[in-house]
């Protein structure tokens, strides 16, 4: 049965409109409907897609902030993610993956792409069901509502130069043979929220030859997400090892096209960005743990002209907010360019809406899943903002997104709908006291002593 939802101000990709509502049946929007302007609605926007996700990280968050070393760098910072990784189970990982998908529902985030890499007991030895971790971020997504795009990665050696997977790392690897059949697993599993891709950890983690192998073995359309260029160490060892840069490389390799998202892509050429934005893949940015980890500044101006797709991922969870991703990424535009409104379609045109358009404009592709749009056949997946906050006092529809991204800290996201069921209401998770309750004594487990 359909089911209709008045807005005041409804976000289409010509903007706002003032005589809209929606018509909702079995999770997809039927129709937009017409309906007659005024304030009995809310002011709805398409949920924002997260891209890049690692859901365990969200227990180390602030634990990295003491210095290790002169030079502290991704590098030290990864000591301390291998000895939180090691502490988990799948129990511990569905608390804390649920926590943090109810926090990305009440911060606007209605999909996530878990790029997940932490498949076996600590040990290294498969579990007795070897997707008993992938199962925990399933059921935590169920649990708390959250649209779903599942990466299990390949992860198989520790180095450019095929060096076998140190200790901390045998947790993470898989012969080719064992991932293809965890892979087919999960997308037994696959239904109206759940969506199964792959992600291939870095090139320095996947020898050509697996890569090559994997792909052969893989559905058409297969969403493929791969760390790339994030360090200018992983630069510096690509070209020593394969003679070219690792976009480069990928480029010259492997079909990328529209399925493909390459997470960070920080350190490029003119060349690389150009050839990116030419495949129709899209580059995952992720600004907040960018930032944390000083890997740089991705090159947006020059990727915006060459016509690049785009989106936005909160990665290791310092931050879960689309509000700072994308005001950040602005941000560090200006303050690397000593100029403003970065971010723009054009002169005239607003820095938020460009940004709201282009990191919603992504969201299908890279999820493969029917997001980012409140049109006939896509996802009934949206967001309603606070239009009484004082943020918005006196705001006019080309005002909103400007307030809301640019405006104070205050979360205005008031409720949130996933496949047309609020998941979020009055800005709270519709179970966030039982879940950051089991939340709280996991991670005292994990990080005790």
């Amino acid at each position: 049965m359909d089911t209709p939802h008045d807005a005041s101000l409804l976000w289409t990709r010509a903007g706002w409109r003032g005589d809209a509502g929606l018509s909702v049946a079995a999770g997809r929007v039927d129709a937009q409907l017409a309906v007659a302007p005024g304030q009995s609605g809310g002011w709805v926007l398409p949920g924002i897609p997260n891209l890049h996700s690692h859901a365990f990280q969200r227990a180390m968050a602030g634990l990295a902030e003491r210095q290790t070393h002169p030079q502290d760098s991704f590098w030290t910072w990864r000591e301390t993610m291998y000895r939180i990784a090691a502490r988990f189970d799948p129990d511990s990982l569905q608390a804390v993956a649920a926590q943090l998908y109810a926090e990305m529902l009440e911060a606007g985030y209605t999909t996530v792409c878990e790029f997940h890499y932490l498949h076996h007991a600590p040990d290294g030895r498969p579990y007795a069901d070897p997707a008993a971790m992938s199962r925990a971020l399933i059921a935590a997504a169920r649990d708390t509502g959250i649209r779903l795009t599942l990466l299990p990665v390949l992860y198989m050696s520790g180095g450019f130069d095929g060096r076998p997977l140190a200790e901390r790392q045998r947790r993470f690897g898989h012969d080719l043979d064992g991932f293809l059949r965890l892979f087919e697993t999960l997308r037994a599993l696959e239904d109206e929220t759940l969506r199964v891709g792959v992600a291939f950890h870095s090139l320095r983690a996947v020898p050509p030859e697996a890569m090559s192998a994997a792909l052969a073995a893989l559905p058409a359309g297969t969403p493929l997400h791969i760390h790339i260029a994030e360090q200018i160490g992983e630069v510096q060892d690509c070209l020593a090892l394969r003679n070219a840069r690792p976009v480069e490389w990928l480029l010259d390799h492997a079909p990328v096209d529209r399925h493909w998202t390459l997470v960070h892509a920080t350190h490029l050429t003119a060349e690389e960005t150009a050839g990116i934005a030419r495949s129709g893949a899209t580059v995952a940015i992720c600004p907040t743990t960018e930032a944390n980890l000083g890997d740089g500044l991705f090159p947006l101006r020059a990727y915006l002209d060459a016509g690049g797709t785009w989106g936005i991922g909160s990665d290791s969870h310092i931050s879960v907010s689309p509000v700072e991703e994308l005001r950040w990424l602005e941000y560090g535009q200006r303050l690397h360019t000593r100029h403003r409104n970065i971010a723009v379609d054009g002169v005239g045109q607003s820095v938020g809406e460009s940004l709201l358009h282009g990191t919603l404009a992504s969201g299908a592709h890279a999820s493969g899943q029917a997001v980012g749009v409140l049109a006939p056949g896509m996802a009934a997946d949206w967001i309603e903002l606070e239009a009484s906050a004082p943020t918005f006092a006196g705001a006019r529809p080309e005002d909103v997104v400007d307030r809301w991204l640019f405006s104070g800290n205050r979360n205005l996201v008031r409720q949130v709908h996933v496949a047309g069921q609020a998941v979020v209401v009055d800005g709270r998770h519709r179970q966030a006291e039982a879940i950051t309750a089991r939340y709280r004594q996991v991670v005292a487990r994990l990080l005790a002593d």
